[in-house]
């Protein structure tokens, strides 16, 4: 009897180990489950039991300075699906194809897949989903399409978005965590089966709506520019060019022009037929350099060899150092020999002989600039080309800025010093030039270009406001005078005389540099250019136009480049109400040549271009042009009966701009009857509120101001006194 009571115990033990064994190894795989993954275990349940969905922001709006429109969000809707749902995959499949325009094959695997929540399609139209609403488990959400109501205007500054709203290029792309705000989330509880729950929980989490961002850039001004520097690049049969305005004082950019450009709606299309033609058959790898190519913002982006623009540094420096006063005398004898080689002037073929640093620079004479390289050594003049900024980035809030090139010390001989005295064997970009430029006009202070003025939110409130910045001071504002006044005779008396703009002093230099290909220069390659000042007395605006390759017959900076920056110039001073002075000549000279204003509005395009025509003026179309339309005018500026002179662009407004930007002027209503003043404003698309009785006597906003579509107009009222 006890050998089966000692195997019984051993079994009993045995099994009691067993069962104790296996009721750790329970606690164990429990704690696994609940303490060290029971997050991870959590949210797969939540995942199973609830549904999802996405609710993007909307983009926030890109503002001029003056609060025009110049990029705007369109209300759209996304699709998403959930498959467990979908009754019939082939069927419905079938149906949203044909609805959506979408590849068969390519839905029936998303209306299939394995996953909670799927992406249908991005960006419908409302029509289109009113059309498969009714089909179960088909979600859609509110979503914003970006849309340019001016198409290719400003292109380079704006930049793009991607098919999910976020920015690719331009300021959309720097300032994209502000303008693209926090997206929401719809969340419901769902059965095993993906079916939603009643009554179960079901909350949505609205989306945050990104900032508005309103740039320094004057749509008006920028209009200007973008017209300019297009009729210098198809007169002058050039590759591209371009133009940057400048506030010197604020380092504010006015505009800043490309050409050729894109339009940002259809970003990965040629502008033009010609360009698609173009297109057809490349590769998918020639697209995307091509693609590149028309995105690239030459302003900023690319560098190039300024020639005699930058014989503006080397006076400012030789002034300031002192090795080089105004009436200082030199000789030009059409050539000087450095380091063994021999340096012409331009005008090598008739020497310029003796004469001032003045009248040194009224020439753009070679050997005078060269001289002064001299006298400064390439330590001095290296250090005051870098205090202008020039081989850093200037900071202004556009993607792709180039450094620019400056010799490193130690590689500048004689020869190097002085081609760099006349602009050569240094690589600036166009935005570091008019910065340059900008400082000696704001009495030698550098500034940081800005491009940005503030952020606002929804309500319009400021919630963050771009400082201006002064990065250093590069000369003295005696210096920075001095030079003012010498560039000013180059205008009057010298090179640039073709930027004269009659009642304003204009300071500025003409720049012609033979173009660099493979480290070797070309012959019948050229980059023209000018850079103009104005006032010269107390300046408001620096221009810079660049024209690249442009006809060989005519590449001289001063004769194809310096008419488009006075014309600039003129232009923009006068929209900018910078009064003229005219000397009595000018005065005596301008009278013959003023026309009056005709009334153009409410005519069809083509008649309001012949009587713009017929009274020596010249026009800009702002809006689109729709085919088969009379295109009607719906506003102009300046306004009818007022006198300007001959070849003064009037700004024409058509219906089309009108309904883009949504913005209208408020028309006077002032000695209107309340009838009168009611069709005026109806007409206007603007709503009335009415205060007394009789005729109108004040209005507010005032006459002239720019509002949006549907804003109120409160007028007010008086009876007219008794005779």
């Amino acid at each position: 009897m006890t050998a089966p009571g000692i195997r019984l115990r051993k079994r009993l033990i045995f099994c009691l180990f067993a069962v104790l064994f296996l009721f750790f190894a329970l606690i164990l795989r429990l704690a696994w489950i609940q303490i060290i993954r029971g997050d991870e275990y959590r949210d797969m349940a939540v995942e199973q039991w609830t549904r999802d969905i996405p609710i993007p922001s909307k983009r926030g709006i890109i503002y001029d300075r003056n609060g025009k429109k110049l990029a705007i969000s369109a209300s759209i809707e996304t699709l998403y699906v959930r498959p467990v749902e979908i009754s019939d995959a082939q069927e419905v499949s079938y149906r949203i194809a044909e609805v959506l325009d979408m590849d068969r094959e390519d839905v029936l695997e998303r209306l299939t897949r394995k996953a909670d929540t799927v992406l249908l399609k991005k960006r419908v139209e409302k029509e289109e989903v009113d059309k498969i609403r009714d089909i179960e488990g088909v979600y859609s959400v509110d979503d914003s399409k970006r849309y340019y109501p001016n198409r290719n205007f400003s292109s380079h500054i704006l930049g793009f978005t991607g098919t999910d709203n976020q920015g690719l290029d331009g300021v959309e792309i720097l300032f994209d965590r502000y303008l693209y705000g926090l997206p929401g989330r719809n969340i419901a509880e769902t059965d095993a089966a993906g079916r939603r729950i009643p009554f179960g929980y079901d909350t949505q989490y609205s989306p945050q709506d990104g900032y508005d961002l309103v740039l320094t850039i004057d749509e008006v001004i920028q209009h200007f520019a973008e017209k300019a520097v297009e009729e210098a690049v198809v007169n002058n049969k050039a590759k591209k060019g371009a133009a940057i305005i400048m506030d010197p004082k604020t380092g504010d950019i006015l505009a800043l022009a490309v050409k050729p450009d894109y339009d940002p709606n259809t970003p990965f299309d040629p502008i033009s037929p010609e360009e698609q033609e173009i297109w057809e058959g490349l590769t998918e790898e020639e697209l995307r350099d091509e693609r590149l190519k028309m995105w690239r913002n030459y302003a900023v982006s690319d560098i190039y060899e300024p020639g005699s623009t930058f014989k503006i540094i080397t006076a400012a420096a030789g002034l300031e150092e002192g090795v080089v006063k105004p009436d200082s005398t030199f000789y030009c004898k059409g050539s000087i020999l450095v380091g063994g080689r021999t340096l012409k002037c331009w005008r090598s073929y008739a020497p310029h002989g003796h004469q001032t640093f003045i009248e040194g620079a009224q020439n753009s004479c070679n050997p005078v600039f060269i001289e002064v390289a001299q006298r400064l050594g390439k330590e001095k003049f290296l250090k005051y080309i870098e205090a202008f900024g020039f081989g850093e980035p200037t900071g202004i809030d556009l993607p792709g800025e180039a450094y620019g090139l400056v010799m490193n010390p130690s590689v500048v001989g004689p020869v190097e010093l002085a081609n760099m005295g006349f602009g050569q064997g240094v690589a600036v970009t166009p935005i570091q030039l008019v910065s340059a430029a900008a400082a000696i006009a704001n009495d030698g202070v550098l500034m940081e270009p800005r491009i940005a003025l503030e952020l606002k939110d929804q309500e319009g409130n400021t919630v963050h406001r771009y400082q201006t910045k002064a990065r250093r001071q590069v000369i003295s504002p005696q210096t920075a005078r001095t030079t003012l006044q010498i560039l000013e005779t180059v205008v009057s008396e010298g090179t640039g005389s073709n930027a004269y703009v009659p009642g304003y002093r204009v300071a500025g230099k003409t720049g012609t540099a033979q173009k660099v290909v493979n480290g070797k220069y070309v012959q019948g390659k050229y980059v023209s250019s000018f850079i103009g000042i104005a006032p010269a007395d107390d300046p408001r605006v620096v221009v810079l136009v660049v024209v690249d390759e442009p006809d060989p017959a005519n590449y001289y900076g001063g004769q194809i480049v310096a008419p488009v920056v006075g014309s600039l110039m003129s232009d923009t001073l006068r929209y900018l109400k910078i009064q003229p002075r005219y000397t009595e000549e000018e005065a005596e000279r301008l009278i013959m040549d003023k026309v009056k204003v005709p009334d153009i509005n409410d005519l069809p395009l083509q008649d309001a271009l012949k009587a713009l025509n017929s009274n020596k003026l010249q026009y800009q179309v702002i809006g689109n042009v729709i085919e088969g339309d009379d295109n009607r005018v719906v506003d102009q500026t300046p306004k009818p009966d007022i006198m300007v002179s001959e070849k003064s662009i009037v700004l024409l407004y058509l219906e089309s701009y009108r309904e883009q930007s949504q913005e209208v002027i408020v028309p006077n209503v002032i000695g209107k009857t309340v009838n009168g003043a009611t069709n005026l404003i109806k007409g206007a698309g603007l709503r009335m509120q009415i205060s007394g009785t009789g005729i109108a006597v004040n209005q507010s906003p005032l006459a002239g101001e720019v509002v949006d579509k549907d804003s109120v107009i409160r007028v007010y009222f008086e009876e007219p006194e008794e005779p």
